[in-house]
């Protein structure tokens, strides 16, 4: 069975104008059905749980939503607009977005990730995660697909 790299990046956002919530519907929409690339979790600790608690939502009825449902994107978005508790006034979104992106990778990881792609780690090289992931996403489809 073949299996997809995720490419909707962490900096995309839906209708409802949260970032990484396109991609935490994907990476869950692809785990459920075993099609999720390796390495690739389909709800993480990191910006996936960020967008999971910045905007209040429950964990488990997320992922249940969209391995039991399989709802488009949009149907999603409607999903979570009507869970209870959920936060999408312009300024909750707008402080989760700002620290998803703001946040800045570990020096190891950084480095780890600009060598895998032959960039410099000087300071024209990205230091935000977003772009970080990117360059990460987009070796890992390459090797995968395109080489």
């Amino acid at each position: 069975m073949n299996t997809v790299v995720p490419l909707i990046s962490s900096g995309v956002a839906g209708p409802l104008g949260v970032l990484h919530l396109p991609r935490l519907w994907l990476k869950v929409s692809l785990e459920a059905r075993g099609k999720l690339a390796p390495g690739y979790p389909g709800a993480g600790k990191g910006y996936d749980q960020m967008v999971i608690d910045g905007i209040g939502l429950n964990r488990d009825a997320v992922i249940a939503c969209i391995k039991n449902e399989r709802p488009t994107y949009a149907q999603f978005e409607a999903w979570v607009k009507n869970q209870p508790g959920v936060k999408l006034d312009k300024a909750s979104v707008e402080k989760l977005n700002a620290a998803i992106r703001g946040y800045i990778h570990d020096d190891g990881t950084r480095k780890a990730i600009l060598s895998a792609n032959g960039i410099p780690d000087d300071g024209s090289a990205p230091r935000d995660a977003v772009n970080l992931n990117n360059l990460d996403d987009w070796k890992e489809f390459h090797e995968a697909v395109l080489k």
